[in-house]
């Protein structure tokens, strides 16, 4: 199985590459970070005894990730398992080059690029896409005519909640069109991730409020390996189950309205991939 993992050069990407390594998958990490990347495909070739490609992305650039994308077409014959996992939480109001808030743009349109250019390496391969989402979805109230959240209130945890919700609700597009996609909540995980705030410092410094990361990288190799991540397309799971969620993250109307939006937000609406299915 050819799996590409982005956001693994630490958390639980890394270790869900590991757990994947040991599961016989042959591997291409994506992070941003060179000597992280290096350091984790040190410990997979330790299980494997090959080394696993590797390569950079940086998704606060639409211009890097169409170059990432060339890369991996042109690494893989197939990809039979994508994983999105990248992603960022900040507290403060951040904009890309691109013109896009921080969280909305590294957590779903960046992902979304990726995915579509992507699309039909994996359609060819029957692949599956999973993408790392959070129970923050719940939260969210997704407007795919401001993604940014430049007229109306902003806090960084509203605005995760909506990146969040479009990850979900990318789910079931990629489902509509034929594409075994799952996401999942990976659970409150002991990581650097969204280092400074309130909730993460609970997480680190209170028994028994987090995680480890083995934990959050056992629910997305689940559904990277097991039928689930087939026989449940478009759903998202908690778990290792698939759960009812509100209406904002499984409503194909506003599925189909943020598909339309996130073309135009990349730039990808002459996409050959972007159109298939």
């Amino acid at each position: 199985m050819n799996t590409v993992i982005t956001g693994a050069s630490d958390g639980i990407g890394a270790a869900s590459a590991l757990e994947l390594a040991r599961k016989g998958h042959q591997l291409i990490l994506v992070g941003r970070t060179p000597s992280k990347l290096s350091a984790v495909a040190d410990q997979v070739a330790a299980i494997t005894g090959s080394r696993p490609g590797t390569l950079t992305g940086d998704f606060t650039s639409f211009e890097d990730v169409r170059r990432l994308a060339a890369e991996l077409l042109d690494r893989c014959e197939r990809i039979d398992v994508l994983i999105n996992n990248a992603g960022v939480m900040s507290t403060k109001r951040q904009h890309t080059a691109d013109g896009h808030e921080l969280m909305i743009q590294v957590n779903h349109l960046s992902p979304f690029l990726l995915t579509n250019l992507l699309l039909d390496r994996i359609r060819e391969s029957s692949g599956r896409v999973v993408t790392t989402c959070s129970r923050a979805a719940k939260t969210g109230r997704l407007d795919p005519a401001d993604l940014s959240r430049e007229r109306r209130r902003w806090s960084g945890w509203l605005q995760y909640g909506d990146s969040k919700q479009a990850n979900a609700l990318f789910t079931v597009s990629l489902a509509e069109r034929g594409i075994a996609a799952t996401c999942l909540h990976p659970g409150v995980i002991r990581t650097g991730f969204a280092p400074g705030t309130f909730l993460m410092k609970l997480v680190l410094h209170v028994p028994g409020m987090g995680e480890s990361v083995e934990a959050g990288a056992a629910r997305i190799t689940h559904l990277a390996t097991h039928r689930d991540g087939v026989d449940h397309p478009g759903r998202y799971f908690a778990g290792n189950v698939p759960v009812t969620v509100p209406g904002q993250m499984a409503d194909p109307e506003l599925a189909a309205a943020l598909w339309s939006a996130s073309l135009a937000a990349t730039g990808s609406a002459n996409d050959r991939s972007s159109a298939s299915g």
